[in-house]
C-alpha cells in the first residue's frame, strides 16, 4: 500500500503540471494522461526489481551451487566460471536484444490493448485489478508452457532450443543460455499473445520477474531435502522436476513444460517425476552437437538433428 501511494503521489504531481515547452497544461488527476503517468510509474518500479532479483537470486543461486551442490561438476571452479560466463555472456546478448528491439513494442502493445479495452482480461474484468492481474499472470504461464512445447514438437523451433538443452552442467546460469533466434522468435509471438491477453504492461513485467526467479531456481545445481522440493512442485517448478526435463533420455526431455507453476503439467499430462534424481544424465545424444564455444552454439541450428533428437523423438 505504501508503493502504490508513493506511486499516486508521484503522478498527482506530475498530473498538476505537465511541462510542454514553455506553455504548462493542468491535467485531471482521473484523466487519460494520469492514468498513463501511473501505469509507466508502475512499470518503471518492476522493472527495477526485476534487474534487482536478478542478479540477487544469480548471487545466492551461485553461493548455493558452491556450497551445497547436487551434482560434484559445480566443485571444479576452473570449468565451472568458463562455463558461467558463457551462459552469462549468451544471456546477456539476449538480454540487449529484447530490451533494443521489443520491449517497447510490448508496452505499447499493451497500452493499445487497454485503451481500446481489447483483449481477454480487458473483457472480463476490466474494472477489478486484482482478478485482472491474477489472470493475466495465469495465462501468460499458459502461454509459456505451449510455447515451450512447440519448441519440443516442430523441427525447426527445436534446432534452436537445443541450445539450452545441450548443456551437459545445467546449473543456474543455464536460465539464459537460450539461442538468440529463439528470443526473437518467442518475443515476436508475445507481441499479439499480449493483445489477445489484454494484459498490462506492468503485470508483464512483474510474471517475468516472478518466472525468472524460480527458472533460476529450477536450473540451479543446488541441493534441496527431497520432502521440500515435493512439497514445492505442487505449486511451482522445482529443480527435481527440472532435472528431468534436461535429460539425455529423449522421453524425459519432451516432460516438465512447466516454467512457473507446475500445474500446466498435469493438465497436460507431461508431468514425470524420477525417484533417482541423481543419476540423470544432461545434455543431447549427439556428439555433433557437444560444441560448448560460443560459436559452436550460435551455429547449431544449421546442424542436423540426431535420428534420436529429433522433436519428439522423430
Amino acid at each position: 500500500m505504501a508503493l502504490w501511494h508513493k506511486l499516486r503521489a508521484s503522478a498527482l504531481r506530475s498530473d498538476q503540471e505537465t511541462i510542454c515547452g514553455s506553455e504548462t497544461l493542468s491535467v485531471a488527476a482521473d484523466s487519460p494522461i494520469s492514468t498513463q503517468i501511473r501505469m509507466q510509474a508502475l512499470v518503471n518500479f518492476f522493472q527495477e526489481w526485476q534487474a534487482i532479483a536478478t542478479v540477487i537470486g544469480l548471487t545466492l543461486l551461485l553461493v548455493w551451487e558452491s556450497f551445497r551442490p547436487f551434482f560434484a561438476f559445480s566443485r571444479d571452479r576452473s570449468s565451472r566460471g568458463i562455463h558461467i560466463i558463457r551462459n552469462l555472456l549468451l544471456g546477456a546478448v539476449n538480454s540487449l536484444v529484447v530490451t533494443l528491439a521489443f520491449v517497447a513494442l510490448w508496452i505499447l502493445t499493451a497500452e493499445w490493448a487497454a485503451n481500446s479495452g481489447f483483449g481477454l482480461m480487458n473483457w472480463l474484468a476490466s474494472d477489478r485489478a486484482v482478478i485482472h492481474g491474477v489472470g493475466a499472470i495465469l495465462l501468460l504461464d499458459a502461454w509459456t508452457y505451449t510455447w515451450h512445447r512447440m519448441n519440443h514438437r516442430f523441427a525447426f523451433l527445436w534446432r534452436f532450443h537445443r541450445v539450452h538443452h545441450a548443456d551437459k552442467q545445467m546449473d543456474v546460469s543455464t536460465a539464459g543460455r537460450f539461442h538468440v533466434g529463439e528470443i526473437i522468435l518467442s518475443s515476436l509471438f508475445r507481441i499479439p499473445v499480449i493483445a489477445l491477453f489484454g494484459v498490462y504492461a506492468w503485470e508483464l513485467v512483474l510474471y517475468e520477474t516472478i518466472m525468472f526467479t524460480v527458472v533460476q531456481f529450477h536450473h540451479a545445481n543446488i541441493s534441496v531435502p527431497a520432502w521440500l522440493d515435493r512439497a514445492l512442485r505442487t505449486v511451482i517448478v522445482t529443480p527435481y522436476m527440472h532435472k528431468v526435463h534436461h535429460s539425455r533420455v529423449r522421453v524425459e526431455t519432451d516432460s516438465n513444460y512447466s516454467s512457473l507453476l507446475s500445474v500446466w503439467d498435469r493438465l497436460g499430462r507431461s508431468f514425470r517425476i524420477r525417484s533417482d534424481p541423481d543419476a540423470i544424465e544432461f545434455g543431447l545424444d549427439d556428439p555433433a552437437l557437444d560444441g560448448e564455444r560460443l560459436a559452436d552454439l550460435m551455429k547449431m541450428p544449421l546442424l542436423p538433428d540426431h535420428p534420436k533428437q529429433g522433436p519428439d523423438g522423430v
